[in-house]
């Protein structure tokens, strides 16, 4: 078994101590990624204190920005190898969370992860995001929508704030400089119910590496409009005119 000790410090430094089940959870995990990994592109870190830092204690970094002892359901959108979701399950077992990706491999392999560590209360749904959030069982149906999908945030507010209920909060992951970012979504956030609340940028845990949360909180429903089709999110994003 892989050395877990700089795993453990990182983690102590968010105020979370892991049991071993968790513990012997997140080796299993990193084991199944680069199985998986050699026949399919998962991801391009591979090396166990690479995955830990960059994936996993990243992943975890979420409570920085959000009491997840109080959120009950959450969505994970274009989680890919299944980050933020897959951690943060271990770490706080009792969210209900619905990982969601447009790659069916993906979710083949995320069902794998899930069978094999025990996971309860957590589901892998093959969908585009703004196909579903027009649907009645998903549309504003979660207290937490989280992404650290590669996409700007004027981009990724119109993907993800249509899943939020009111009150609830959309938390994109993004890297440190985020001011130009916020500014230019600012109008897109706004007409889809949504307002910033804060932005928190700290470095991971035995790490240079920054890492920026936006905390957005859904004040109002969104606009059946949104999402629109086609990919008119990424390909055209919503601008003051």
């Amino acid at each position: 078994m892989a050395n877990q000790d700089r795993f453990i410090e990182g983690l102590a430094q968010f105020d979370i101590v892991c049991t071993d089940i968790q513990l012997k959870q997140f080796q299993q995990y990193y084991e199944i990624l680069t199985k998986w990994n050699q026949v399919m592109n998962l991801t391009a870190i591979t090396e166990y204190e690479e995955v830990v830092l960059k994936h996993f204690t990243d992943s975890v970094s979420l409570v920085k920005a959000v009491d997840l002892q109080k959120v009950n359901t959450f969505i994970d959108l274009g989680t890919g190898a299944g980050f933020p979701g897959i951690p943060l399950k271990i770490i706080f077992p009792d969210i209900s969370i619905t990982l969601m990706d447009s790659l069916n491999k993906r979710i083949q392999f995320l069902q794998e992860v899930i069978l094999s560590l025990g996971l309860k209360e957590i589901v892998a749904v093959h969908a585009r995001a703004e196909e579903v959030a027009k649907r009645e069982d998903y549309r504003e149906q979660f207290d937490l929508c989280v992404s650290r999908a590669v996409a700007r945030l004027n981009s990724l507010a119109e993907l993800c704030l249509p899943f939020v209920k009111k009150g609830g909060f959309f938390i994109p992951y993004k890297a440190a400089k985020i001011s130009e970012e916020l500014q230019e979504a600012s109008f897109a956030i706004s007409q889809l119910g949504g307002e910033v609340k804060k932005s928190k940028t700290f470095l991971l845990p035995n790490s240079d590496m920054e890492r920026s949360l936006v905390l957005i909180e859904k004040v109002k429903m969104t606009s059946s409009f949104y999402p629109r089709g086609g990919g008119k999110p990424l390909k055209a994003p919503l601008q003051n005119k």
